[in-house]
Formats: C-alpha cells, structure tokens, sequence
C-alpha cells in the first residue's frame, strides 16, 4: 500500500484537504475553549451563526465565484429554508416523533424548497446578465420577505387555514394554533441547533462544491462563466449547467436557513434577518475571501462576524475599526501589489522546501 504523498497530490487536492483540515481543527480550538472556560458567553452565542453565514458564504461563492453570476437574492432563499423548515417542525412538535429525525426531515425539506424555488426562479432570472441579475434577484428576495410577512397559517381539526389579511380572519376553532402569524413569524421552534452541527453541515456544503467544482459538470459551469459563447460553440448546454449551479448554490443557502430558524425561538422575516442588508452582507463575505475560494469565504465570515463583538468594548472606535479591517482585507486579496507579494512569498517557500530537501 503506497504512503500518501502531501508533495505529489494536484493542488486542488490539497486545498481540498486544508480546508476540510482547517474547519475541523478550529472546532477542536473551540471545543476545548469552551471545556476549560476560555470561551465567554458572547463568544459561544457566536459560534452557531458564524457557521450559518459560513454556509451560505459557500453557496453564493458557487453562483458568483464560478457560475460568474452576481446574486443579491440569497437572502431570499435562506428565507426559505428558515421558514419552510420552521414551518415543518412546528406541524410535528406535538405528534410524538423523534427530535433528531424530525430536524432532518426539517433539514432536507428547507433544502430542497430552497433548490426547486433556486429552479424556478433561475428559469426566467438566470436569462438576464450583470446588473439586471441582480436586480431582479435582490427583488426576489424581497418579494418573499414580505409575502410572509403577510402570511397567516393556522391549524385545527378541520385542517391548514390560510390568509393573508390577519389572523382573524383565519377562523379557528377552539383547539386551533397558530403556524405562521404574518410579521410576527413563527414562535416556539424546538432548539435544535448546535455548534457541531453546524461544523458537520459546513464539511457537507463543502464535499458537494469541491465535488461539483472538480467534476465535468464544474467544468463546465467554468467555462460558461469565462466565455459563455466559446462554451456554447463547444455544445455546452447552457441552460442546464446555470440552473444546475444555481439550483445547488440556493439549496445550500437553505440549509443554512434551516440552522439559523432552529437557533432561535421566534423567527421573523425582517430586513434585519433576510432583508437586503443580509445578502450585501454574505456578498461581502464572498468578495473579502477571494470569489472562487470556499476556504476564503469561510474565513471572512469568522472574522467578519466576529470583528464587531470583539470591539464591542471600543464603543464610538467599532465600527472605524470594522472599516479599516475591510479596506484592508481588500487590499491584501485584490491589490495587484499584494497579489505578487503573496506569489515571491509563497515561491520563496516552496524553493526553501526543495533546497532543504536536495541537502538531506
């Protein structure tokens, strides 16, 4: 059986293995924080939601780093998965089933409603380029914050009552609840998200884009987003491939939804939570962390999340230190100065490694 050569693998193969390397040693750093007390109350408030963003930093890196697609509608569909989901587990709460299978079924069904919403709307959306994609993209995310915040469901023995005036106007019987109360969201999800599952759910994110990325089908999505034409002469299916990258990039954006509603006890689809702020936000996170670098985006969103909570203590000086931090990240991954500095770098190690090894 051949030993398994570090040197000899592709490069890809190594990003792959770093990455997957790094989540889980920062997992290990913070369980063990945690175990002695190093870690305070804030901190591990953060550790759930750093992995939510993390995750649909990862999503919208496939529509924007290699689909070549500018989205603002992400927001949209971890809406959807927060919801849907939400909606899920509160139906089943009272009927006796297992927790742990209850949030996986709640899982893949705000997965996969975020996909087939990714679907239908990629269908029309995805026929538009730059800035008209984005665009319509950021109005489908508003579109569906405000259809649920004007969205009433109510349950009782003669079934689902739906409406979209007040409550109401529902008409519930004595032995109704309430689902979903219009502005006021859902209220009473189960607490089922923890800081481990959010690691588990971020290597999953990652095996399917490493594996979509490093397949045919990546490649292909690739070369549509470098020369749409030269990929279509070739017989690329156009369509197919888009609405395969987008279609996935949502689904993952929903699977972080469904980790951000059971992390909460009331979830509202505000501006604040899905609203345009939220998907300026993940784009941030996706653009600081270099677009096409999934260990990039994961990156930026820790450090992005948790730069304004360290600072806290700096009061009015916060948010001019968040800026500065941001202005410089830019710099370091775009600047054309920086870019060579980190090239001489990284080729200066790599020609230390080959000298000390011819020596031995």
């Amino acid at each position: 059986m051949k030993k398994l050569n570090f040197k000899n693998m592709k490069k890809t193969t190594k990003d792959q293995i770093v990455t997957y390397a790094m989540v889980v040693i920062v997992f290990l750093i913070a369980q063990a924080m945690i175990f002695t007390g190093n870690m305070s109350s804030l901190m591990q408030g953060l550790l759930v939601p750093l992995c939510i963003y993390s995750i649909v930093a990862i999503g919208l890196n496939l529509c924007v780093g290699y689909l070549g697609e500018l989205s603002l509608g992400h927001a949209g569909f971890m809406c959807i998965g927060a919801f849907s989901s939400a909606f899920f587990t509160k139906c089943m709460v009272d009927t006796g089933m297992n927790e742990n299978l209850r949030f996986l079924l709640a899982l893949i069904i705000g997965t996969l409603t975020a996909a087939v919403f990714g679907f239908l709307i990629g269908i029309p959306v995805l026929r538009l380029r730059g800035d008209y994609l984005a665009i319509v993209t950021l109005a489908f995310g508003e579109i569906i914050k405000n259809v649920i915040n004007v969205l009433y469901i109510g349950r009782d023995s003669n079934g689902f009552h739906i409406s979209i005036k007040d409550a109401n106007s529902l008409n519930l019987g004595e032995d109704g609840v309430m689902l979903i109360n219009g502005a006021k969201g859902i209220t009473g999800t189960p607490h089922q998200s923890s800081f481990l599952l959010g690691i588990v759910l971020i290597l999953i994110s990652l095996v399917v884009v490493f594996h979509l990325v490093n397949s045919r089908s990546g490649r292909a999505i690739m070369a549509i987003r470098d020369n749409r034409i030269a990929a279509e002469s070739v017989g690329i299916n156009i369509t197919k491939y888009k609405l395969m990258a987008f279609s996935i990039s949502a689904a993952i954006a929903g699977m972080g939804g469904v980790l951000y509603a059971h992390n909460l006890a009331t979830l509202t689809a505000l501006p604040a939570n899905f609203g345009y702020n939220m998907s300026i936000m993940i784009l941030v996170f996706v653009v600081l962390g270099g677009m096409g670098s999934f260990r990039g985006s994961i990156i930026a969103a820790v450090i992005l999340t948790m730069l304004p909570e360290v600072l806290r203590g700096m009061a009015d000086y916060r948010m001019l230190i968040y800026a500065i931090v941001l202005i410089a990240m830019m710099l370091f991954n775009w600047a054309p100065k920086a870019i060579e500095w980190r090239q001489r770098h990284s080729l200066k190690k790599i020609f230390k490694k080959k000298t000390e090894e011819v020596q031995e």
